[in-house]
């Protein structure tokens, strides 16, 4: 099994991703943005999604989508073949496609929008945070693509305040604040621990 930066070889795969991608969600009875084989293409082409193989067959897939002129990317589109399922690989592919979003795009904060509890459990591993849909990307063309779901009235009326899917956030300038933060903290507990040993020393003489 591979989990690998997709490219244009790879477009032969597109209409079973989005198949699986339409089986799944009728299974689970969630909606979901319809995408068509030519847009999973052009994902592939720009370097913009990761594919999981085994030898020759498809096994999982997702993708890149940048928002409000980069300041946004979303890893949507998160999938695992259904010979696949339970192996852990999903995990492995959202590992991987943060990981690109976040080197393609070091300065874009990271959202996603799911009605999935194991993808909110991996958003959460990764430093996302529940948040508003208010602080998300207000990109007219992002809430469009929700126009396929069938919750999307949901949405609507709500004035996209909240719909059934849930929004979280990977904000690289607090997620700095916060290393930063615990490395200072870290030091200081090292420079406390220096200081009360050089002074139980000196007690002692």
């Amino acid at each position: 099994m591979k989990v690998i930066i997709a490219d244009k070889s790879h477009s032969i795969y597109a209409q079973i991703i989005c198949d699986t991608i339409a089986e799944s969600a009728n299974v689970r009875g969630t909606g979901i943005a319809r995408r068509t084989p030519e847009y999973i293409m052009t994902k592939m082409e720009n370097g913009n999604a990761v594919i999981a193989l085994d030898g020759n067959n498809f096994a999982g897939f997702c993708y890149i989508e940048k928002w409000g002129h980069g300041k946004y990317v979303a890893n949507s589109g998160l999938i695992v073949h259904p010979n696949y399922r339970g192996a852990g690989l999903a995990k492995k592919i959202k590992h991987k496609i943060f990981e690109h979003s976040r080197k393609k795009f070091p300065k874009a904060k990271v959202f996603s929008i799911t009605t999935g509890l194991a993808v909110m459990k991996m958003n959460s591993d990764l430093g996302y945070k529940p948040v508003p849909f208010s602080e998300l990307t207000d990109d007219q063309s992002f809430w469009d693509g929700c126009q396929t779901c069938k919750n999307y009235d949901v949405l609507t009326r709500t004035n996209r305040k909240l719909c059934l899917c849930t929004g979280m956030l990977y904000d690289p300038e607090k997620a700095k604040n916060k290393v930063t933060k615990r490395v200072k903290e870290k030091t200081f507990k090292r420079l406390k621990k220096i200081k009360e040993t050089l002074l139980l020393k000196k007690n002692k003489k």
